[in-house]
């Protein structure tokens, strides 16, 4: 950009000037500044080091004032002797009071804003007039820019270890407030929970089975678990099961009424009213379904940035998405696929919940042996390694009529990167199609 069309980008050179210099006047206005502005919102580029400087020094726990600040910035090459100590003192001079440093930081921070959204349009009108990838490419690459901005992060992809570590003492301080509690988000099945720590931020967690072993119940039980315990909003994205056949499983499962019943309409009075109560209940949590059959990561992406405080995304299931690019390879296609999910857990910092099928190799192994295994994942083995978390669910009367262990579910935790693996059992809720700890009873919940 040349120097002529930079001036024209939004700037305030005053609001700048009030705000180093309330901070020159009165140290008790550098928390404020600190926590509201970075050196990057400054236009000038002698305003951007004299803030930058500040920063450091108040990092460091440094004494701030004009000869304090002077000595920095001569330290760090930043210093003409003439014109920086002139412009220093003069920043004092035409600040009227300290008193507005708020008002003033707030307009910096506005025009830092604008100017990076009139950056954004140029970037995304080059990439749209220029060629640069399907629309499709283009579209998503808009939105994330519009997005890094609107959430207020740098788009930057290199950060100092002082930039990083206010986040990390931030969740140490979370976790040290919550202690005893999970860290993540609850899935409502106890055992599980202790193996993984709940749903973590920015984690794909993978929950595989053959057809038929419940996988889509598990998840919906583990979306309504954590929206009730956490207030947070969860998306479900179902490219199998309509919307009102996923409501129709959750209302059985929190009525306690035979899904079959559900499907003949043959209730009773007191199943009716169970009902309602079931309905109100749901009606209170912000569960939110999106039933497209063809819809892919990058259009989920732009839905779920959309969604007011987002805790949780489910998608129901892998091998049925669309990759944004078509190709013939098929497991090159679903690698693509599994790559963007666990992006997209980062980007958004919400734990995403993605089922998967697995291959037949689990049918043609031993009768003793039909547990699956990582190995067994379908399609790619990017799967597993794009995961945070693997998990498994086998119920061995699938297989075998006559178990002992009828109406019970293995959890398998395959993987788990930030914990530990083994076997969870669980109870199968064959009448409610959900799953619950075994020892769960009836009028517990």
């Amino acid at each position: 950009m040349d120097e002529l069309a930079r001036q024209r980008l939004p700037h305030s050179v005053e609001a700048e000037q009030a705000v180093l210099g309330a901070m020159l006047i009165d140290a008790r206005c550098i928390p404020e500044a600190l926590g509201f502005l970075r050196p990057d919102d400054f236009f000038i580029p002698q305003n951007k080091d004299i803030f930058e400087s500040v920063y450091s020094m108040f990092a460091l726990s440094q004494t701030i004032d004009p000869i304090t600040v002077l000595g920095h910035m001569r330290t760090q090459g930043m210093f003409d002797e003439q014109s920086t100590r002139q412009y220093l003192m003069g920043l004092m001079q035409v600040t009227p009071t300290a008193a507005h440093m708020a008002e003033y930081a707030r307009l910096v921070r506005d025009q830092a804003l604008l100017r990076q959204v009139a950056e954004a349009s140029a970037e995304i009108s080059a990439m749209a007039t220029d060629g640069q990838g399907e629309a499709s490419t283009v579209l998503d690459a808009a939105e994330q820019r519009i997005y890094a901005i609107r959430q207020g992060r740098a788009d930057q992809s290199l950060y100092k270890v002082g930039e990083v570590l206010p986040a990390v003492f931030e969740r140490l301080d979370e976790l040290a407030r919550n202690r005893g509690q999970l860290p993540g988000l609850p899935t409502g099945l106890a055992e599980v929970d202790n193996y993984i720590g709940g749903l973590g931020r920015s984690n794909l967690i993978l929950i595989a089975s053959r057809p038929g072993m419940g996988k889509t119940s598990i998840a919906l039980n583990i979306a309504l678990n954590a929206v009730r315990h956490s207030g947070k909003t969860a998306v479900f994205f179902s490219l199998e099961m309509s919307r009102e056949q996923l409501v129709m499983r959750l209302l059985s499962a929190e009525a306690h009424i035979d899904s079959k019943k559900l499907l003949t309409g043959d209730l009773s009075m007191d199943e009716w009213n169970r009902l309602i109560d079931a309905s109100r209940s749901l009606t209170r949590l912000d569960l939110r379904f999106d039933d497209n059959s063809a819809i892919n990561v990058a259009e989920m992406k732009a839905k779920c940035r959309r969604v007011e405080d987002l805790g949780l995304i489910v998608i129901d299931y892998l091998q049925l998405m669309q990759g944004s690019r078509r190709t013939d390879n098929r497991t090159q296609e679903v690698a693509d696929i599994s790559r963007n999910l666990k992006i997209m857990a980062k980007e958004l910092d919400v734990p995403v919940l993605c089922l998967s099928q697995l291959s037949r190799a689990a049918e043609t192994r031993s009768e003793k042996n039909k547990r699956p295994m990582l190995s067994d994942l379908r399609e790619s083995g990017a799967i597993e390694q794009d995961a945070d978390v693997v998990m498994f669910l086998y119920r061995d009367e699938y297989y075998n009529e006559d178990t002992e262990d009828k109406n019970v579910a293995e959890c398998i935790v395959a993987k788990n990167r930030h914990g530990q693996t083994g076997t969870v059992t669980l109870q199968w809720l064959a009448q409610y199609t959900s799953f619950s700890s075994r020892e769960w009873r009836h009028e517990d919940e």
